[in-house]
């Protein structure tokens, strides 16, 4: 009795650790949050991510694979603040029934007017504080989803929390060395809106807040000629986009090219900017000394 009731002990608890060790099986919608959720996550996700490297999350056109994908999905994560213009219907086509994540909640936002119309900001992961914040409401989620497994995912996350801080310390002195009038830069479209609020650099960009919209023949002429009254010396192009209009731009004002910046993807795996904190520290260090 005594021995049968010590593999049945056994069996429970290794039977209770296989309960434990659930893998959660996440979709998130770009690569950003794909790589922020894998490294909250650790080895209990699994993270499939529907617009990939150099994927331009504003012109995504999903699939009946990406819906799939949804419809397996223990957990979904979302940037929200409009960006995603394209996964409601993507959600509500799948059947998904599990734990929505979004990842924005509780940013501060800003808006911009365009074409006569108040439209918020979604890029606020380009603020490594909102990164922290995405993070902790991506663990939130995962919790959610996974309440056995809590104390694991917080000790998977809260390293990575903390890092995601130090990041956006460094980023303020980073940039504190460099003059204010020398914080001022050309890029392709309003992704660092975050960004240049947090840090102190100006951007100037020919196109809005969304890669769809198209700048007009006067206001193409107008940010030539602020660029140069302000004496804009610098001009980047952003990995997820086309960058005629940048460069035609930069040849009527005379900046030199900074380099490439990784606003909204990430680059391919073994890339510069394979991660979000990597790609945070290359586009923060190729400004700086673009600037420089």
């Amino acid at each position: 009795m005594k021995r049968t009731g010590v593999i049945i002990a056994l069996a429970l608890g290794v039977l209770s650790q296989s309960v434990a060790a659930k893998t959660l099986n996440v979709v998130t919608s770009f690569s950003i949050l794909g790589d922020i959720t894998q490294q909250v996550g650790g080895e209990h996700v699994k993270v499939t991510t529907l617009v990939g490297p150099d994927g331009d999350p504003h012109t995504f056109e999903p699939s009946p694979k990406d819906s799939a994908a949804l419809s397996k999905a223990d957990v979904v994560v979302v940037n929200g603040l409009g960006l995603e213009g394209w996964l409601d219907r993507l959600v509500k086509a799948s059947g998904f029934k599990g734990t929505l994540v979004v990842a924005s909640a509780g940013v501060k936002t800003h808006t911009l007017n365009e074409d006569g119309k108040t439209v918020t900001d979604p890029h606020a992961w380009n603020s490594a504080a909102n990164g922290a914040l995405y993070a902790q409401n991506i663990l939130a989620g995962l919790v959610e989803a996974d309440p056995q497994d809590k104390t694991a995912l917080e000790a998977s996350a809260r390293p990575y929390i903390a890092q995601l801080t130090t990041l956006d310390n460094w980023a303020r002195s980073r940039f504190s060395t460099i003059p204010q009038a020398k914080r001022q830069v050309l890029t392709s479209h309003d992704a660092f809106g975050y960004f240049s609020r947090a840090y102190g650099v100006t951007f100037m960009a020919p196109q809005g807040l969304s890669s769809e919209s198209e700048a007009s023949a006067a206001q193409v002429a107008e940010i030539i000629n602020q660029i140069k009254a302000d004496g804009v010396k610098t001009w980047f192009i952003e990995n997820q986009l086309d960058p005629r209009l940048v460069k035609q731009i930069a040849r009527a004002t005379g900046a030199q090219p900074g380099g490439e910046l990784y606003p909204e993807a990430l680059s391919a795996k073994g890339g510069v900017a394979d991660t979000y904190v990597k790609a945070f520290r290359h586009n923060v260090n190729t400004l700086a000394k673009g600037m420089e």
